[in-house]
């Protein structure tokens, strides 16, 4: 859990400090972070289609549903740069370098699309991948079993771990893979929040659910999980299996905490202890639904870079998209009660008619006692949500929920600052501010 006047007090001297060096220590514009890896990321987002076809068109129609919208694309953008500022600096880059240029040593591109069982079983059946399939008029199918040629597994020559560290500004085919993982996990989620959220827009077009129905956005997020395990199964690293997989209960246990009543005593919140214990399961859902996935995600990243136990680039990656990951959902919290929100067709207060209590309401009710009521009953009779919008609109929550969020985007590029100097690393830098500036 998460003490979070302490959390905060040492977040906002953290990030004086860091605004001071970052003024301070260089005034050279930083990379453009979605211009630096445009061609990673149209690859990633056209390759990634193949993946999510299905024998039932109109499951593969609704599993590419929101990858057809445009997308922010934060998650992949943050694997694909933290690939680019590490490898080369791991203890195991040599080794994973070698894999991805070696026949037969698993890491080469065309060798993550080969199945761990056979192609015709794995994929039966998935038209965008024909020649890996089989139709089920063939009766041969069924008594010569075709078979597949693998290229025996080379050795790696440890020897060649013995090179310095140095940046190799390259991204390699696993970690490009992973960029894909994480996204098709967020859009996964997507679907299912949805249904359970009653959504009936996303990015300004009809929602998953409104488009289809409940049911098959919930068995469309269900197909793109199971395309995802397989793709990791396929990057053959258990740590960062374990780290994917564990994203999928994080995304479970967030949604179910992010119900749990808030109860205040008879003698009302004098302590403040409820509304400490109110922020604690904000905070602690925040991480779980949104800073998670980015969080595992860079890790995943850095460890696909050939970075063990003991690296601080490890440390650095899951601190930066832990801290960035909360920072992008105190954004969110905020644009819900801005007038921005409303280009994507969400009005203010969309939260509060879900009875969510976020960041400004939070801050609201240490102005404005009486919140606490409507906080507790979770906005839930007749003028509720209006009378909470208009406490928060007249209340600084909006504006102190920013500094927060700033707090943790300056923590973001604080960390990074053990890395070497780069493109990446400055687009890394730059993808903190862009969080931080959304208006939409």
């Amino acid at each position: 859990m998460y003490s979070c006047s302490r959390a905060l007090k040492g977040l906002r001297l953290s990030g004086c400090r860091a605004r001071w060096s970052s003024t301070t220590a260089s005034t050279q514009p930083k990379a453009d972070p979605f211009k630096l890896i445009s061609p990673q990321l149209a690859e990633v987002r056209s390759s990634l289609l193949s993946m999510l076809g299905s024998g039932h068109p109109a499951l593969a129609e609704i599993a590419n549903y929101y990858f057809l919208h445009p997308s922010k694309q934060v998650r992949p953008v943050i694997v694909l740069l933290l690939s680019q500022a590490t490898n080369g600096l791991g203890s195991n880059w040599q080794q994973k370098l070698w894999e991805a240029e070696r026949e037969g040593a698993g890491g080469r591109a065309s060798e993550l699309d080969l199945p761990l069982s056979r192609p015709d079983v794995l994929n039966d059946w998935n038209p965008n991948m024909p020649g890996k399939t089989s139709t089920f008029s063939d009766v041969k199918f069924m008594l010569q079993p075709p078979t597949q040629h693998r290229p025996p597994v080379p050795t790696f020559n440890e020897t060649l771990s013995a090179f310095p560290p140095s940046l190799h500004h390259s991204i390699l085919p696993t970690q490009r893979r992973l960029a894909q993982i994480v996204e098709m996990l967020h859009t996964a989620s997507l679907l299912h929040d949805d249904v359970i959220d009653e959504s009936a827009l996303r990015r300004g077009a009809p929602s998953a659910p409104a488009a289809y129905g409940n049911k098959l956005a919930v068995l469309g997020g269900n197909f793109v999980l199971g395309r995802a395990s397989a793709a990791l199964a396929r990057l053959g690293d258990p740590e960062v299996t374990e780290l994917i997989a564990s994203v999928i209960s994080n995304l479970v246990e967030g949604e179910i905490l992010q119900t749990k009543d808030v109860k205040l005593d008879t003698a009302g919140d004098v302590s403040g202890q409820r509304r400490q214990d109110a922020w604690n399961i904000y905070l602690h859902k925040t991480y779980l639904k949104t800073a998670s996935l980015m969080a595992k995600g860079a890790r995943s990243a850095v460890v696909l870079g050939g970075c063990k136990d003991g690296d601080v680039w490890k440390e650095m990656a899951y601190a930066y998209g832990r801290n960035i990951g909360i920072a992008f959902q105190l954004v969110d919290d905020v644009l819900d009660y801005e007038h921005a929100s409303a280009t994507l067709g969400k009005p203010g207060g969309a939260d509060l008619q879900l009875g969510l209590t976020t960041g400004p309401a939070l801050y609201a009710w240490e102005e404005y006692p009486e919140m606490g009521e409507l906080i507790e009953r979770k906005f839930e009779k007749a003028g509720d949500v209006e009378n909470a919008r208009d406490i928060v609109l007249r209340s600084s929550g909006v504006q102190r929920t920013r500094e927060l969020a700033q707090a943790y985007s300056d923590k973001a590029k604080e960390v990074l600052q053990v890395l070497p100097d780069s493109e990446a690393k400055s687009a890394l830098e730059a993808l903190t501010e862009r969080v931080i500036g959304r208006r939409s």
